[in-house]
């Protein structure tokens, strides 16, 4: 074999076997094992109360919220709505349809706005209505109360910030609608104390003492004892009579 051949293997190897050797050494080095424990977890997100084990927290009615809101704290926060929508009685529709007189305005009827395929189903042909119910709901969460609507908007999960929005937005009316009442349902009706009717029947059990009128003669009075009920007036009813002694 030619010997610039056995050179030339003989330089390869001696690279790879350098190489090798560095690589070796190298991981010995800086060889770095894993944590035990990781820097920072990610967790996620708990979507559902059921889900997480617990149960979610009871929803305050709107009629509540709205019973302490403030229309003119809901202007302020109205600022964040009017890059989309105009308050004004006639405004023009912008990114969003103007909001004039929306309270119990039919979903999805603004003139000349063209509503997502998402809020038109859910308007059910105009028959649904923005009512203050649908209002609290769609301004928590607008893609979760309307799933398919085009409104990107984060929603507002304060229910103080909600409530004056929507007592700001009732007040965007000629004639504003008048403000939801408290729900009774759930109240039971209590009745303090029993009620006694005269010449009602006394309980089982009980024993009923009627003193009768004052015998003939002398005798004794003259005691009748029943059990269970009253007698009527004339009646004779099971029991014992004592008669006066003669």
């Amino acid at each position: 074999m030619n010997s610039y051949v056995n050179m030339g293997v003989g330089a390869l190897l001696g690279t790879v076997f350098v190489l090798m050797s560095v690589s070796i050494a190298s991981e010995g080095i800086f060889h770095s094992a894993h944590p035990e424990k990781e820097g920072f977890a990610i967790v996620a997100e708990e979507t559902g109360g059921e889900e997480a084990g617990g149960d979610a927290p009871a929803a305050v009615p709107i009629a509540t919220l709205l019973a302490t809101a403030d229309a003119g704290a809901g202007e302020t926060v109205f600022k964040k709505c009017a890059s989309c929508h105009t308050p004004e009685k006639g405004g023009p529709n912008k990114v969003g349809p103007g909001l004039w007189d929306i309270v119990n305005r039919p979903i999805a009827s603004h003139e000349g706005f063209s509503y997502s395929a998402g809020m038109t189903t859910f308007s059910e042909g105009h028959k649904v209505v923005w009512d203050y119910d649908h209002l609290n709901f769609f301004l928590e969460a607008p893609k979760k109360h309307v799933p398919g609507t085009a409104m990107g908007f984060a929603g507002l999960k304060k229910n103080d910030e909600r409530a004056n929005l929507i007592a700001y937005l009732r007040t965007l009316s000629d004639s504003p609608a008048a403000l939801p009442t408290a729900s009774n349902e759930g109240a039971a009706a209590t009745t303090e104390g029993a009620t006694t009717t005269e010449g009602a029947a006394p309980a089982d059990g009980a024993a009923t003492t009627t003193e009768g009128a004052a015998p003939a003669d002398g005798g004794a009075a003259a005691t009748t004892t029943t059990e269970g009920t009253a007698p009527a007036e004339g009646t004779t009813t099971e029991g014992t009579t004592e008669k006066p002694a003669q």
